[in-house]
């Protein structure tokens, strides 16, 4: 380019305005990038970074397979608010047709109907994705395994661990409200909870409480590799008061005073107003007619006609209200931490979730919702989360120790009293201490 060309374009630049210029700017660039760039589309390469990891790591956002030296066909799940069995299986590409296998397996066990933050999912799959094997886990002490069987239905096996129970003794002044006292002397919140829940037949709170007053209690907490797993039982407790004095006892998984007379009301066996005939019985190694597989029946089959009137058990509060694909509907009573009865298959239900109930209360009907051959009641009494024969199990229905178990018992107070009376002196010493400088 002659240089009184490049004067005439200068000049002539200098007559354009900024947007002008802007507009030049930027064309110029654009053709300059199309001469530098290549042409064609441009190729990405996935890098695969490796991971050690010697624990599965679960995730708690997208389902996603962990690349660790556990199998690639394993993926871990951790359970977070708003997400429902649907949503997970969804997001792995898990088909509905294997969730409903999975829901049918569940139903004597009915752990993968209401899930909670916090609860932990192991999925397992094949070489043509499949998934052949699932794990649900709650807490340290739970889980359930379901196994894809020859037929392609699942089969599962309940696990609860035991581990080690270790007698510990808590003793404190009162100083404020019971519970909070309690925990001061190293018991959780719902362990105190628990004691006062028993408490209240025998004491009147409001009235009895001075502060000052003595307590000790006995637990047996579970431990598992040496980690509290927040499960505990409540052995024996004394209180020594200005104005009242209790002892409480546990035996044979109910609740006495020093002299054998029960502190819980008694629950009643069957569940209805008249007694109907048994159709299926309780029955943990009942075989499957169809599949030949081993799968526990956990409650008791009453043969009812349509719409016959299902009363509470005992005192509680209803945890679940739940229409369950082959539960059909039911509905789930917590009484206190240790006891729960469940009713399946129902027609209707006259109560909500975090409704109180009375023991002979009338709370639905029975029905032949979800899967089922005929109207009937399928009815679960659990002690300690354990499905138990509700006709047979020793639940509350006693006023006092029969006969027959009074030695035992009276062994049993004698052990716990010297127990506590063994540690009460220091115990009680550190409590009225502490409480004077807080």
């Amino acid at each position: 380019m002659e240089k009184s060309t490049f004067e005439g374009l200068k000049k002539l630049y200098g007559y354009l305005s900024r947007a002008q210029r802007t507009v030049i700017v930027v064309t110029l660039a654009l053709i300059l990038m199309a001469l530098v760039l290549p042409s064609g589309p441009m190729k990405s390469e996935k890098i695969a970074l490796p991971l050690t990891l010697k624990d599965p790591v679960y995730v708690e956002s997208d389902a996603v397979p962990s690349a660790d030296t556990e199998p690639s066909g394993h993926v871990y799940y951790m359970v977070r608010k708003g997400d429902t069995l649907s949503k997970i299986f969804e997001s792995l590409r898990v088909p509905q047709a294997t969730l409903y296998k999975l829901l049918e397996a569940d139903v004597n066990v009915l752990a993968l109907d209401t899930i909670l933050p916090g609860h932990k999912l192991e999925f397992q799959f094949d070489d043509q994705e499949r998934l052949v094997r699932f794990t649900f886990k709650s807490g340290m002490t739970y889980k359930v395994d379901f196994t894809r069987g020859k037929k392609d239905d699942f089969e599962f096996a309940e696990h609860i661990e035991k581990g080690e129970m270790r007698t510990e003794i808590f003793a404190g002044v009162v100083k404020g409200n019971l519970p909070l006292s309690m925990k001061k002397s190293g018991t959780s919140l719902a362990e105190a909870y628990s004691v006062t829940g028993v408490l209240k037949t025998r004491m009147n709170f409001r009235r009895d409480l001075r502060a000052g007053d003595k307590f000790q209690v006995v637990l047996s907490r579970q431990y598992v590799d040496g980690k509290y797993t927040g499960s505990s039982k409540i052995e024996g407790f004394r209180y020594l008061g200005k104005r009242r004095e209790v002892q409480i006892f546990s035996f044979d998984g109910n609740f006495f005073d020093e002299k054998g007379h029960s502190l819980e009301k008694a629950f009643q066996r069957i569940p209805l107003k008249k007694r109907y005939r048994i159709s299926s019985n309780f029955n943990p190694r009942r075989r499957h007619p169809v599949t030949g597989a081993i799968r526990p029946h956990n409650g008791t089959d009453f043969a009812t006609p349509m719409r016959t009137p299902v009363v509470a058990a005992g005192d509680g509060v209803v945890s679940r209200v739940i229409r369950h694909r082959y539960a059909g509907l039911y509905i789930e009573i917590q009484h206190g931490r240790k006891y729960r009865t469940r009713y399946l298959h129902l027609n209707k239900a006259y109560v909500k979730k975090g409704q109180k109930v009375s023991r002979g209360q009338k709370i639905a009907l029975t029905g032949n919702s979800g899967r089922s051959t005929g109207p009937h009641l399928h009815y679960e009494f659990h002690i300690n989360k354990r499905p138990v024969n509700a006709m047979k199990a020793p639940i509350p229905e006693v006023k006092t120790i029969a006969r027959k178990h009074r030695n035992k018992f009276k062994q049993r107070v004698k052990a716990l009293s010297v127990q506590m009376e063994k540690v009460s002196a220091q115990q009680f010493e550190n409590a009225q201490r502490d409480a004077a400088s807080s």
